[in-house]
């Protein structure tokens, strides 16, 4: 069967990439976007949508003919510490929901992103196993990992078929960051080529796990493109890329702006990242669908300058 895809928030960090992807893989016929706002950029036929409306989506589904959708609408962690319950809203409620309409739709598969926000203080620090405690910090991670309980739920009750990846923290050079606690790992390039200056909000020492957009992207699509039957894990899958701190990072944009300086002057988001894990155990995605990612901390740094510049 051809693939007919729904995006429900476009025009996020991660949505604005992997739609130019799935254009080119399946064509602009094939792939229909939304967001709440119009995207800078028209790539194939876009609807306004709210994704708590969920008669809205019924009637896109419906008149596109869908039967594949990436649930990519969300509020992060940051962000998300400053309105609570709108949080909740738009990460908890409006997934279930959807969830339901993928039921009643008999939607093919749904993609639902997880994060590395379910982690929390109880959880290993240190490769961080696939099936381990959380005890997440913030009402993003709380929302995400309620969220995967229902992707498994919803799996075993109904037989819709979700997947999902727990994103580490995410670096790209094609859009300005959400207010993710991660964040600094793109603004920094930003701060390096423009002003030679950056003002972090973590230690300097605070390691966490990162994974560039171009992998990103190649792990999403290819755990969609995977057989039903070769996966295992109905929660979200573990995904590893690399780990660094603030000052690894900066150490690296200087190889290529020497006279790059940086300062560091946390925040609340802080706390938030020492609620988080410093590594990744991903053997299950590596075994089940061949995951496997392509850069590391050089090569990335050298693909953010040559594209910021």
């Amino acid at each position: 069967m051809e693939k007919r895809i729904l995006v429900l928030g476009a025009n996020g960090q991660i949505g604005t990439v992997l739609c130019k992807a799935l254009v080119k893989r399946y064509g602009k016929q094939n792939v229909i976007l939304s967001d709440i706002r119009e995207p800078k950029e028209q790539i194939s036929q876009f609807e306004i949508i709210d994704v708590c409306d969920k008669a809205h989506i019924a009637k896109v589904i419906d008149q596109f003919q869908i039967n594949t959708i990436y649930h990519l609408a969300a509020i992060l962690s940051g962000n998300g510490e400053k309105n609570p319950a709108l949080t909740w809203k738009i990460n908890h409620d409006a997934t279930v929901q959807l969830f339901d309409l993928c039921v009643e739709k008999k939607i093919q598969t749904i993609f639902y992103p997880s994060s590395i926000a379910i982690y929390g203080s109880k959880t290993p620090k240190i490769n961080t196993p696939q099936y381990t405690s959380f005890n997440p910090s913030t009402v993003y991670g709380i929302s995400k990992l309620t969220g995967e309980m229902w992707s498994a739920y919803y799996h075993s009750r109904y037989g819709l078929d979700v997947r999902s990846i727990r994103y580490p923290g995410v670096i790209g050079w094609q859009s300005i960051p959400e207010g993710g606690t991660t964040d600094y790992a793109v603004e920094i390039y930003h701060g390096a080529i423009k002003e030679k200056y950056y003002n972090c909000f973590l230690r300097a020492n605070t390691r966490l796990p990162m994974i560039y957009m171009d992998d990103v992207i190649r792990a999403t699509i290819q755990l969609m493109e995977a057989p039903s039957e070769n996966l295992t894990v109905r929660t979200s899958y573990n995904l590893a890329s690399m780990s660094f701190t603030p000052e690894e990072l900066y150490e690296s944009i200087k190889q290529f702006i020497p006279e790059f300086k940086i300062e560091y002057k946390p925040d609340f988001r802080q706390q938030i990242a020492d609620s988080w894990n410093e590594s990744i155990d991903d053997s299950n995605a590596q075994r089940d669908w061949g995951w496997k990612p392509e850069f590391d901390l050089q090569s990335m740094t050298a693909d953010m300058i040559k594209h910021l510049s």
